[in-house]
């Protein structure tokens, strides 16, 4: 038996490594002194009751589950229906070799501790594919899409700068929504990006438009949405139209019609860009229809969505329901749009909007009535959706079900703060526009939402949400 010995210097030297001894329940036992056994075990996680019950249910009651067993348990229990029995070998090769630190087996099994293990390796075990697995040939109404809101922002929304930079971050997590606020330059053709009516310091369009082109399907083959507030004239909002043309090229999707009956799918439109904006100014205008949309960053009359991202209070935002109509720029009077915009306004701009922004005027009520014809999209405030999920909850759920419904930050969120998406999505609303450069527990349940299904920033709706109701 080895001591501790003392050295030239009177010191006691430490043992050597063959004195500590492993017994079968993995304790260490270390002589001491030769008078003492200081004992020391590591202990682990007993498992539960629930895995305790399914690992003997697969075992057939033995204390080890054979390959098969395991393959039994993976394709019954977890779905994973097309594991294969070399696979399941595979698991258990890699859990042994871990556990035991042994590469060479007399048979192989898993005992109830290496089984629990096994169930909390998220390399072997992860409780999100990667795979996509929803059914991905539905109309985009049917799915929660990852959106961003004020996608060009560094930082707080009244003084940060503007740049592609956070475009290309969010593109490469998987966000599929691009928000893009349009200002006219200092020069004739000149277009920026910017938070209008702030000091945010402005990005040319024409740069975050190439970083779309290059990084939108990095992450996800499935289309990416550009949804534009755009303040131009229309020689702009035309120059803006040969800008998204000539940069996107084939990437580019053109609807077949000026008015959509419904959505085409996320599956149709892989690496493709689409756009959804509200129609031309220059139509709407020449309808009589008044235009809140200012033609300089530091006007009076932008839309109501920056007056309330910028920090300045909205009148329209203490309304009551029948009184909402004002809130948004896009919402607008769409009555007759789709059938003249094509003769009016800026075409070639008119041309490149797949999904409509806007809503007729009216109260809650009617502005969520679904037509037969056509599909739009609708935005509202944090604010909003709460009053509107009190009054018209089941409005809303059947509106979304062939319309798309967009939610915004309110604007005292000056630090790029987000709300909780959990009441939009109850209702079925598919875009839940957040400040991808903020932080907190909101943003973290956004990221982690759209870690599913692969993480291709598509999430099927459930069915409940689908159904077709009583009027």
């Amino acid at each position: 038996m080895e001591t501790y010995k003392k050295d030239q210097h009177g010191s006691f030297s430490l043992p050597e490594p063959g004195n500590s001894q492993k017994d079968e329940m993995g304790s260490y036992n270390y002589k001491m002194f030769s008078l003492f056994n200081r004992k020391f075990k590591i202990t682990e996680a007993e498992p539960p009751k629930d895995v305790k019950l399914v690992f003997y249910k697969f075992s057939d009651g033995g204390p080890h589950m054979m390959a098969d067993q395991l393959q039994r348990f993976l394709v019954l229990h977890q779905d994973e229906l097309d594991c294969t029995l070399e696979e399941a070998e595979k698991i258990m090769e890699e859990v042994i070799n871990r556990r035991h630190h042994l590469t060479r087996y007399s048979r192989l099994s898993l005992n109830l501790d290496d089984f629990f293990h096994f169930l909390l390796c998220d390399d072997l075990n992860g409780s999100i594919t990667s795979q996509v697995h929803h059914d991905m040939s539905a109309p985009l109404s049917q799915y929660f899409i990852y959106t961003g809101h004020n996608s060009y922002l560094t930082g707080n929304q009244f003084s940060s700068d503007c740049s592609e930079v956070p475009i290309v971050k969010a593109l490469q997590r998987g966000v599929r929504v691009i928000e893009l606020d349009l200002w006219p330059g200092s020069s004739k053709d000149e277009i920026l990006v910017l938070h209008g009516r702030t000091l945010t310091t402005p990005v040319p369009l024409i740069k975050c438009l190439k970083s779309i082109r290059d990084y939108a399907f990095t992450r996800s083959p499935y289309p990416v949405i550009i949804t534009l507030e755009d303040h131009l004239t229309p020689d702009l909002q035309s120059k803006v139209a040969e800008m998204v043309t000539q940069t996107f090229g084939v990437m580019l999707y053109y609807p077949e019609s000026d008015s959509l009956v419904q959505f085409p799918s996320p599956e149709s439109l892989k690496h493709r860009i689409i756009i959804s904006t509200k129609p031309p100014k220059e139509y709407l205008e020449s309808n009589g229809i008044k235009q809140k949309g200012a033609l300089s960053p530091g006007g009076r009359n932008s839309s109501d969505e920056d007056e309330e991202a910028s920090g300045i209070p909205d009148p329209a935002a203490e309304l009551e329901a029948d009184d909402w109509s004002n809130s948004d720029q896009d919402d607008v009077d769409l009555t007759d749009c789709d059938t003249k915009s094509g003769q009016l306004g800026a075409p070639a701009y008119k041309r490149l909007i797949t999904i409509h922004a806007g809503k007729p005027k009216g109260q809650l009520k009617d502005a969520l009535k679904v037509a037969v014809d056509k599909v739009r999209r609708l935005s509202l405030s944090e604010q909003e959706l709460e009053r509107a999920a009190t009054t018209n909850g089941t409005d809303i759920v059947r509106f979304t079900q062939n319309n798309i419904l967009r939610i915004y930050p309110k604007g005292t969120r000056i630090t790029s703060s987000n709300y909780k998406p959990l009441v939009g999505w109850m209702h079925g609303a598919q875009m839940i526009a957040f400040n991808m450069q903020g932080y907190g527990k909101s943003l973290w349940l956004m990221h982690g939402m759209f870690r599913a299904n692969g993480g291709c920033g598509y999430l099927k709706k459930p069915d409940f949400l689908m159904e077709k109701g009583p009027n």
